[in-house]
């Protein structure tokens, strides 16, 4: 385990991406956020391979019963009875062998923090191998569209490979290849370029389904006259969340997930309700927008981040660089193409005086509805 292998990944070929575009104004009525995201940080030591598995609160909720007497509120009690529950189910996250040999169960370690972030560290005993496989058990068992992103390190950290499994591409398998014998020090080969589709597509699908998103732009793009407006509106939003997406990932502004389900998705919205009052008040194509979807798309990228924050892909963890870069990118480009589809609509429809007299009202009465749903939601549940 001392020496620097070189790596080969074989995945599992089944892995399917259900990605669909709903209506806006006739989706569900649920949150309608990304089903969930772990981490398992694997690395090799010598005779032994440590696992750490990270996730949030809410998917650890799925594993084991955490508010024990149902009052709507995590004790320091609950919450050390559940890691003390995950603690025995710790060594039915993986399976690992060693080439095709099971060894013996791990030594498992379990912990809720503070900001009810959760832990689960694994210790397995390594024999001499060439062929490591690693299956997630627990995706089998979560909510249907949960992703497990998987990073592979030496045992100096060096990061060898990534993957995003999920429950239809659970496994990995890692070949370890004798280095030449005048290359001692070549490095790994590593897989960055799967791990950007996947966290690309990520981002794609979570703007595509993230209806509260939607329909805070939509409200936005409604009443724009012209395509000047409408990209000046576009911008301000994408550059404020990418800012704040990065400062939440990257751990300069600490997000925790009971600040985010307290204050952040309430005030996302606030922010819904806002937009379509300001559109029956004010009328028209407001003046200062930009500024208005500026500051509204600062809350907003927190929330986005907390797709990845959350669900322990941060700054503490290995690889942020990449799937911080592919998920906001496919954020955007998933948001381009929803823009490119309904704006030719609504320039179109707002050539007739009685969308603008009748039907622009009435689509801002019920985004102003549906945030108010939302908000109360979202209060009530946090």
């Amino acid at each position: 385990m001392d020496r620097l292998p070189t790596v080969t990944i074989r995945q599992n070929p089944k892995r399917t991406l259900f990605i669909f575009l709903p209506a806006l104004l006739l989706g569900s009525w649920a949150m309608a956020h990304d089903p969930g995201l772990s981490t398992a940080t694997v690395r090799l030591e010598t005779n032994r391979i440590e696992v750490k598995i990270e996730m949030a609160l809410a998917t650890a909720g799925e594993l084991v019963v955490i508010d024990r007497n149902h009052d709507g509120k995590n004790s320091r009690e609950e919450l050390d009875a559940a890691a003390a529950e995950l603690q025995k189910l710790g060594n039915q996250a993986l399976e690992v062998t060693f080439d095709g040999r099971a060894d013996k169960e791990p030594e498992v370690r379990s912990q809720i923090d503070e900001v009810e972030n959760v832990t689960v560290n694994l210790v397995f005993p390594a024999p001499s191998f060439t062929e490591l496989k690693i299956r997630s058990k627990w995706l089998a068992i979560l909510q249907p569209g949960h992703r497990l992103f998987l990073s592979l390190q030496d045992a100096q950290g060096l990061v060898l490979a990534e993957r995003l499994l999920s429950a239809n591409a659970d496994t990995v398998t890692v070949q370890l290849d004798p280095l030449p014998a005048d290359q001692p020090g070549a490095p790994p080969i590593q897989a960055s370029s799967r791990i950007f589709s996947d966290f690309l597509k990520m981002g794609v699908q979570h703007i595509w389904t993230g209806y509260d998103h939607l329909l805070f732009l939509f409200g936005l793009l409604i009443v724009t006259r012209n395509f000047k407006s409408s990209i000046q509106i576009i911008t301000c939003f994408t550059i404020a969340h990418s800012i704040t997406l990065a400062l939440a990932t990257l751990n300069f502004v600490p997000i925790s997930p009971r600040f985010s389900t307290r204050v952040v998705e309430p005030c996302i919205a606030a922010s819904i309700v806002y937009v379509g009052l300001e559109n029956l008040w004010r009328g028209g194509d407001p003046k200062g927008r930009w500024l208005l979807t500026f500051a509204f798309g600062l809350i907003h990228g927190f929330g986005f981040a907390s797709v990845l924050r959350e669900h322990a892909v941060n700054a503490g963890g290995s690889g942020i660089l990449v799937p911080l870069v592919a998920f906001n990118l496919g954020v955007e480009l998933g948001q381009v193409a929803i823009a490119a589809a309904v704006l030719p609509l609504i320039w179109k429809l707002r050539a007739w005086p009685v969308f603008l007299r009748r039907w622009v009202p009435a689509c801002s009465v019920v985004v102003a509805l549906l945030g108010a749903i939302w908000f109360v939601q979202r209060v009530w549940a946090g």
